[in-house]
């Protein structure tokens, strides 16, 4: 039995003992079963409403399903993650990145040979920057070597020279 047909049976029961609308009892139960039949065809809308909706849904999640069809045809998902972990074409080798910390924002900034270290620009803040330190100048400390380990001023010469296949002394 639906909600409304519960309501509609309830004030058949009322009308068949005789509650009217005489008395301020049967005032009050005939208000609330006005009330009732209210509330039941509101949420028998709103059900409407819903599997209409939902229907709507149905329907873009598969126009979704055919577009992603389309688009990813040719990919696959195994093309996405490469379990094999002994190919070493795909493995990137932290080694092969300086690390610097931006002067501006503070965020540590990654990059490889190919990048020109006195112009460097900052992902987070797009400040440009210099990865050469002024203090440095190729004499980091006063051991004559150009940027030996013993460098406080800057650790990305080390870096620079690892790259470029020089070797410490």
């Amino acid at each position: 039995m639906t909600l409304t047909e519960k309501v509609a049976y309830l004030k058949g029961l009322m009308e068949g003992l005789n509650i009217g609308r005489e008395t301020a009892e049967g005032k009050v139960l005939s208000a609330m079963a006005d009330i009732l039949d209210d509330l039941a065809t509101s949420v028998v809308d709103l059900e409407d409403s819903m599997a209409e909706a939902q229907g709507y849904l149905d329907e873009l999640d598969d126009d979704l399903a055919d577009v992603e069809d389309i688009i990813y045809d040719d990919e696959d998902e195994d093309d996405y993650y490469d379990d094999d972990e002994d190919d070493d074409e795909d493995y990137i080798d932290e080694d092969d990145f300086i690390e610097v910390e931006c002067p501006y924002c503070g965020e540590t900034v990654y990059f490889d040979d190919s990048v020109d270290p006195d112009d460097i620009i900052c992902p987070a803040c797009n400040e440009s920057f210099s990865c050469i330190c002024d203090e440095c100048d190729g004499d980091c400390c006063d051991c004559g070597d150009d940027c030996c380990e013993d460098c406080d001023a800057c650790d990305s010469c080390e870096d620079l020279k690892a790259l470029d296949g020089e070797d410490d002394e």
